[in-house]
């Protein structure tokens, strides 16, 4: 295991317990105290954990990690929903796309669809994001047409959020929002953490034709702070196959389609 997949796996622990000692995280990840000394001095050092006698504990933000920490979280599903979501883009449409993990696999599976790369008068795609690292993915990988919405960067997702961002997104139109979440329930819809980040999907759930969610199997029934939209306005959830058969038939009941990738 190297040291950034051990700091996602500390961090995760730290989420779920709120305090774990040098010696239960070394018994846990199968390394040395002396290891987890570093790693847990070296995430205070970036404010991500307060440090404490023998351990550590978690300084009160830690539900929502920075991007960087959490790739390593369901990878192999949200590769899967990425290309399950990406096969709904038809070319030279208008794509929403916003920030998290699920969206970047989402936005490296367009990246290498030959038919969406073309420059052709008509053919071309263009991808509207309010996401850094998305803009990246596709600017590095792709010939896409990248509208990347402004405002102020979130550090923990690389998405812009706030007024300058919103007075773009009110002036496009999308034929499909492709929208990762933090939790989605099939009465109380689709939410996330941060409010800023919810505000700036739901403008681009109002400028969508399409609303398409996409989220692994851990988000399902889940709650979280802000909401994004009420479950009336996603047309399609795109999820993996480890989905409880009871919460897929909730969502279908509910009207919206369900794609377990």
């Amino acid at each position: 295991m190297d040291r950034y997949a051990r700091w996602n796996a500390l961090l995760e622990m730290l989420t779920d317990n709120g305090r774990v000692s040098v010696e239960a995280a070394a018994e846990r990840l199968d390394v040395s105290q002396a290891t987890i000394r570093r790693d847990f001095d070296q995430l205070a050092q970036q404010q991500m954990i307060t440090r404490t006698r023998g351990g550590a504990v978690a300084n009160g933000v830690s539900y929502d990690l920075p991007l960087r920490y959490k790739t390593a979280k369901h990878s192999a599903e949200k590769q899967r929903i990425g290309a399950a979501a990406a096969a709904l883009v038809t070319p030279g449409t208008v794509v929403g796309l916003n920030g998290g993990t699920t969206s970047t696999e989402v936005a490296r599976a367009l990246a290498v669809r030959p038919d969406l790369n073309t420059s052709a008068e008509g053919a071309q795609l263009t991808v509207v994001t309010n996401a850094l690292n998305i803009a990246n993915e596709l600017l590095v990988r792709s010939r896409m047409k990248v509208v990347v919405a402004g405002g102020v960067v979130r550090p923990k997702s690389f998405e812009l959020v706030g007024p300058l961002g919103g007075a773009l997104l009110r002036e496009v139109t999308l034929d499909v929002a492709l929208l990762g979440v933090d939790a989605i329930d099939p009465q109380l819809g689709a939410a996330a953490h941060h409010e800023g980040e919810a505000a700036m999907n739901n403008l681009m759930v109002a400028r969508a034709k399409r609303v398409v969610i996409i989220a692994d199997s851990s988000k399902l029934g889940g709650h979280a702070f802000a909401r994004i939209c009420p479950v009336e306005r996603v047309e399609t959830l795109v999820t993996d196959s480890g989905a409880a058969p009871e919460v897929v038939d909730a969502f279908r009941a509910a009207g919206v389609q369900v794609i377990c990738a």
